[in-house]
């Protein structure tokens, strides 16, 4: 018996068929936790190895229902809360939308806080301890070039989360926040590959020369969840390979 044996843990992750979510997914359930994911694609992989809940919960009523959902596949309600979904839109500060504002903040910020409240309320209905883990991102707090909205969202989410575990600390919630560097997923990777310009720049940033891999995130998350981190509320576990400690230009 270790530490990070998550054996009798019961584990939601949001956005959790995404590159990211689906390492971090593995990496528990490794580790022996029940794990339910829940997304806004069709259905999960064949094969998977958790249970599956489609919907969004920045929709109204869906946070509620995903809840439902899960705690009648887990056999119980969740006891940790990963908010993990989230989008980024890559567009110089001048041409983001209306449109491009306002999703970001749908998906990144609403959808989150609002399945994060659903939660907590039902831990406090049942006097039941419960540990809400939200996705930041390093750039919260650096000027990263092109991606101004998610930036902000980032930072609002920072910031939601902080309230989280200020307010609910006298209920056994506790809340902190994991802050990723540039992680060999997703649109970074495929900017990295395809545009010289970007990589470059990302290249700077990294002291330790290389994108973060997948597996690094999972294992932050490992540790948020066991109970190595009992002691932490409204900490925000920057992992992001020393990229926020040099200017980028």
């Amino acid at each position: 018996m270790t530490s990070l044996d998550l054996s009798g843990r019961t584990v939601l992750v949001t956005g959790g068929l995404g590159a990211l979510g689906s390492g971090i997914v593995t990496r528990l359930a490794d580790l022996g936790a029940t794990m339910v994911v829940n997304d806004v694609q069709p259905e999960a992989p064949s094969g998977a190895r958790f249970a599956y809940v489609r919907g969004d919960a920045g929709v109204a009523g869906d946070a509620e229902r995903i809840l439902n959902e899960a705690t009648a596949s887990a056999g119980g309600m969740p006891d940790t809360v990963c908010l993990h979904a989230g989008m980024v839109v890559s567009s110089p500060l001048l041409e983001e939308t209306p449109g491009d504002i306002l999703r970001t903040f749908e998906t990144n910020v609403f959808a989150a806080v609002s399945l994060a409240q659903a939660a907590s309320r039902r831990w406090i209905a049942t006097e039941t301890p419960g540990l809400l883990l939200f996705t930041a991102s390093w750039v919260a707090e650096v000027p990263w070039p092109e991606i101004a909205s998610y930036r902000a969202s980032k930072a609002a989410l920072v910031a939601y989360a902080k309230s989280f575990a200020r307010d609910l600390a006298p209920y056994g919630i506790r809340a902190n926040i994991i802050a990723p560097g540039i992680v060999a997923a997703g649109m970074a990777q495929k900017q990295w590959d395809t545009e010289p310009d970007y990589r470059a720049r990302a290249s700077r940033a990294i002291p330790l020369g290389e994108l973060q891999t997948i597996d690094s995130v999972a294992d932050t998350f490992a540790y948020a969840v066991s109970d190595l981190s009992r002691y932490l509320t409204g900490s925000v576990i920057l992992a992001d390979g020393g990229a926020s400690l040099y200017p980028m230009d």
